[in-house]
């Protein structure tokens, strides 16, 4: 079966029934956020899952018919009527402890409609002596009743045996009876899309996509779960991760909302590249240059988008613009030197296609770095230039210089670069600056950080890793 036409399991149900929690039991991992508090995820999240014979995408969706004080129900009801109507199988989600809600009963009534692909799973069945707490919602009327536990992992060999039939019955052959002719399909570039609340990171992925799949409001911190979104453009494959809004620390005013900044940071650990989106019509903030910082100290891959860019001075021709920008932000716009600078507008869905080009520079450049004979002559050159400086009485020498191979590297290796020098201690920051600085002004290597690793001839105990 191709990636491409995967099925589809979306998981619905009223506010904290569990199912971001059977949703990471049955993914694999933590990837909904999973709090008492109602009304946590909002967004349709999704992740590619394989359970027997079958490979599908799940999705979780926002808690519906939620009374909300922030004004999301309506949106959250149409994320998961969306989810609905284009799943092959719903697994409907209440709680068995609670019995049967109002809300339950009212999105019965819908969900019977789409007969034949829902399962009703009665949560929170924890232990045999509640099991007689699920015959209750046989009044519901759908005829797939399982009581689970996802806190437990009970049932849940029978919950994916469940899935499995209902997926056999639709998809003809299975994922391991595909047909062996067909290209493995090559492994999706990973973009985290980062920044601050607000800046647009929802919107970008809404216009990359051209769909509404992300909630977008103008309220800070609406996206509270780093999301994965698979997608394709000329035939390569991504994984989109709209992250939440990472906010000071001291400005983290709830556990979600740590919680979810925490995922955040960690997406950007896992990505193979990052889009840091700043809000162009702002400008440059402290909080933009602590989130490069994070970037930065990951070595990640990295381009710098500057969203709402047709809010800023929109009368003035484009390059103009431009202009004005680098020079009214002077040295702002070089906290990440490595990462090019796009300006687009996610709302009005321009220059979105100069976001990928600039994805396709930086793979070619991770694709091509500089071979060991002209790293050695450039390094000669910066060193015949300015010589080390004298440090302790000695001076630094640099004896030879290699490209450091990563037979595991992901679909945008960083080129590291092994120098093999008299004491590593001898290397200043300054001076590894501009020896990188040289090295890029022949080889840019634009998107990419520059990686030395520092190995010592003499003392071992001075090797250390230096970026």
């Amino acid at each position: 079966m191709s990636r491409k036409h995967l099925p589809s399991v979306a998981i619905v149900g009223r506010p904290n029934v569990g199912k971001s929690a059977i949703f990471n039991r049955l993914a694999g991992r933590r990837i909904a956020i999973v709090h008492d508090q109602p009304g946590v995820t909002r967004d349709r999240i999704a992740a590619e899952c394989t359970r027997g014979r079958f490979t599908f995408e799940l999705t979780d969706t926002g808690g519906i018919g939620a009374v909300l004080n922030d004004g999301f129900a309506e949106q959250v009801r149409t994320e998961a009527d969306i989810a609905i109507h284009s799943a092959d199988l719903i697994l409907f989600v209440v709680d068995a402890r609670e019995g049967i809600h109002p809300i339950d009963q009212e999105l019965a009534k819908v969900l019977r409609k789409e007969e034949g692909k829902v399962l009703l799973l009665a949560n929170k069945v924890d232990t045999e002596k509640t099991d007689n707490e699920v015959s209750e919602f046989t009044r519901l009327g759908f005829n797939d009743l399982l009581g689970i536990s996802a806190a437990h992992g009970r049932n849940f060999d029978q919950l994916e045996g469940a899935i499995e039939d209902h997926l056999a019955s639709i998809y003809v052959p299975p994922r391991d009876q595909g047909d062996a002719s067909e290209e493995e399909e090559e492994a999706p570039v990973k973009i985290a899309i980062v920044g601050r609340p607000n800046v647009g990171k929802s919107s970008l992925i809404n216009a990359i996509l051209n769909d509404e799949r992300s909630i977008v409001s103008d309220v800070a911190g609406t996206t509270r779960d780093a999301v994965d979104v698979p997608y394709r453009r000329n035939k390569k494959p991504y994984t989109l991760i709209d992250t939440a809004g990472i906010r000071p620390k001291t400005k983290r005013d709830t556990s979600v909302e740590v919680f979810s900044v925490m995922r955040s940071e960690r997406s950007i650990r896992r990505a193979d590249l990052c889009l840091l989106v700043i809000d162009a019509s702002s400008g440059v903030v402290s909080q933009d240059r602590r989130i490069a910082k994070m970037v930065l100290d990951e070595n990640k891959p990295c381009i710098v988008l500057l969203n709402k860019f047709d809010l800023y001075h929109p009368d003035a021709h484009f390059q103009d613009r431009i202009d004005q920008f680098r020079e009214e932000l002077g040295d702002d716009l070089f906290f990440l030197p490595y990462a090019p600078k796009v300006a687009i507008s996610a709302k009005e869905r321009q220059y979105i296609t100069k976001i990928f080009d600039s994805i396709d520079g930086v793979i070619e450049a991770a694709e091509n770095p500089v071979s060991t004979g002209i790293l050695n002559r450039l390094l000669q050159t910066a060193i015949e230039r300015n010589p080390p400086p004298v440090r302790q009485n000695k001076r630094l020498k640099i004896l030879y210089a290699t490209q450091k191979r990563d037979d595991k590297a992901g679909p945008v290796p960083v080129p590291e670069y092994m120098l093999f020098v008299n004491y590593a201690n001898l290397l200043t920051r300054t001076y590894e600056r501009f020896l990188e600085n040289q090295i890029r002004k022949e080889y840019p290597m634009e998107g990419l950080p520059f990686v030395f690793r520092v190995k010592s001839r003499t003392l071992r105990k001075d090797a250390k890793d230096r970026r």
